[in-house]
């Protein structure tokens, strides 16, 4: 009798997580700029970062890996992302004797569009715009030789014309360089926070209580309800394999798996070659066996550069959306 109430366990759990992926909730959270990728290394190597994150992109990819770092680091990053929207994010991640504390600022903005009503669906002749914006601050800390975690809080806004909602998230990562040679392993969590819910001057409107009633006041003020939604949720594991090869080149691998609360689960995949440590090669794919992916093949390069003590980077990246476009990357970064 044990032996098939085992079963009947196991055959649940089975059928718990197979209905689980028959509804992907796709469109149901807030913030969807906040799974925008940053840095062009990253996005080159299909956002299998998790466990890579060992420069100041790891403000978002995992905030335990700024701690990697022994120097200090500033990016700046600008994509043209589908659609004529614009994505910006200037991060740095600096030492201190407590550790490595970090801050960044991401912002996805598009031009100004046309008011239109159904009176006049050709334009009222006034404009609006719409543009989400995150501030967030950072601390890591190595605690042994191989192990270090980090913890970020972001304030986060989204707004549209007279309309806005806010939010406020916390990151959580570790990073453990294992005992193997060259492999590390990564975990984060990112966006854990409260609900965002829209509110402003577009939501009043007037209305009378009772049309029927002859004596029923009208032009009473009141306020369309809006919903509130949770903030994109996703859950990374990660490992990452570095290894040099003959004739000054090295390569490194990536994986990650991906759980997050508004689609299906995934899978990120990339590598970078080496060359002498000043040239760069990359490639990966995004969102593998994830429901309705339009994402593709990911392409990038890069240079690292010395000047005095300091290191600079200028990298690029280029993917595949398909029937979205082809976004492209660039990012500057500096470590001194």
């Amino acid at each position: 009798m044990k032996r098939y109430s085992f079963f009947i366990i196991i055959a649940a759990a089975l059928c718990c997580q197979l209905m689980s992926q028959t509804v992907s909730k796709t469109g149901t959270t807030a913030a969807q700029f906040l799974k925008i990728g940053i840095g062009a290394r990253a996005l080159g190597m299909g956002g299998a970062f998790a466990a890579v994150s060992d420069d100041a992109t790891a403000l978002y990819w995992n905030p335990a890996g700024i701690s990697s770092n022994k120097k200090n680091g500033i990016i700046l990053d600008h994509q043209d992302w589908i659609l004529d929207v614009d994505m910006d994010f200037i991060g740095g991640a600096f030492k201190t004797p407590f550790g490595t504390v970090g801050a960044a600022i991401s912002a996805m903005h598009m031009g100004e569009m046309e008011v239109t009503t159904t009176r006049d669906p050709e334009g009222t002749g006034e404009k609006f715009s719409a543009g989400s914006i995150m501030g967030q601050l950072t601390f890591s800390r190595t605690l042994t030789d191989r192990f270090s975690f980090g913890i970020s809080a972001k304030i986060i806004r989204e707004s549209i014309y007279n309309s806005k909602a806010n939010g406020f998230a916390l990151d959580l990562g570790t990073l453990y360089n294992t005992q193997i040679p060259g492999l590390t392993m990564g975990m984060s969590i990112s966006n854990y926070g409260t609900k965002m819910q829209m509110e402003g001057r577009d939501m009043l409107l007037q209305t009378e209580v009772d049309p029927s009633l002859e004596s029923d006041p009208i032009n009473i003020n009141a306020n369309f309800a809006t919903d509130s939604y949770e903030l994109p949720l996703i859950f990374r594991f990660g490992l990452a394999y570095k290894r040099d090869l003959p004739n000054k080149l090295s390569i490194l691998v990536a994986a990650d798996a991906l759980h997050p609360n508004d689609n299906t689960e995934s899978i990120n995949l990339g590598s970078e070659l080496s060359f002498k440590d000043f040239l760069f090669l990359r490639s990966g794919i995004a969102s593998l066996y994830q429901r309705d992916s339009v994402a593709g093949l990911s392409l990038g390069c890069g240079i690292k550069l010395k000047i005095v003590n300091s290191y600079y980077y200028i990298d690029y990246t280029f993917v595949d959306m398909g029937p979205l476009g082809n976004p492209q990357k660039i990012t500057i970064a500096t470590s001194f």
